[in-house]
């Protein structure tokens, strides 16, 4: 019988090792293609954190504004010197009570109208009253309706608002902490003067992609 062939030893160590090669080939290919993306897996992380700043910044900012929008229309009262922004973000959270005053300011200057309208009515009747008829009753018809609507505005219905769902987490110190403003501070100021807030900052010392520091966005 013929006898099995087999590979000689010098062969087996030459397919070995080049074996041994393509594997530390892989591994070097393998750890260059991780060195590229960890970078740009940091970058897209903080591209994301970035945009989710700029939304939690942009909602507390329109939040801010609409509460003084109500409150320079006097349906929210404020404290003397607040020039009628909020007293703190909890505030906004917590919401404040919404009176009907607004609608009262219309009905009132019809109400006013209507009076002088009646009290001319009144006059003319005194001078002849059978000549008045119908249309006095009307008049005094419309004068009660107007008076209805006015006293119903000025009773003044109340509603809570709420401007803010939560405070956010700022998304670069992962806490629901931010810096805030008051409209006596400076632009710049890094430190909170009380009794109402004007703006809002991350606490952020680090820099962003743009080379811009979080906190002055």
């Amino acid at each position: 019988m013929p006898r099995p062939t087999s590979i000689p030893r010098a062969r087996r160590s030459r397919i070995a090792g080049l074996t041994l090669i393509e594997l530390i080939l892989t591994c070097g290919i393998l750890l260059i293609l991780s060195a590229a993306a960890i970078p740009m897996f940091r970058i897209t992380i903080q591209r994301r954190k970035e945009s989710e700043l700029r939304y939690d910044l942009r909602e507390m900012r329109n939040s801010i504004d609409r509460y003084k929008d109500d409150a320079d229309k006097n349906l929210i009262r404020t404290e003397v010197g607040s020039q009628n922004y909020p007293p703190d973000l909890e505030t906004l959270v917590e919401g404040v009570n919404i009176s009907g005053g607004g609608a009262g300011a219309g009905a009132g200057g019809v109400s006013a109208s209507a009076l002088a309208g009646a009290s001319n009515t009144s006059q003319f009747g005194s001078a002849g009253t059978q000549q008045l008829g119908a249309g006095a009753a009307g008049g005094a018809s419309q004068f009660g309706s107007a008076l209805g609507s006015a006293s119903q505005a000025m009773s003044g219905s109340t509603s809570k608002v709420r401007y803010l769902r939560k405070i956010p987490v700022d998304p670069m110190t992962g806490k629901p902490d931010w810096g805030m403003r008051a409209v006596q501070d400076e632009p710049d100021s890094d430190s909170w003067g009380g009794h109402n807030v004007f703006d809002v900052y991350s606490k952020s010392t680090a820099t962003g992609i743009d080379g811009t520091k979080y906190s002055d966005w």
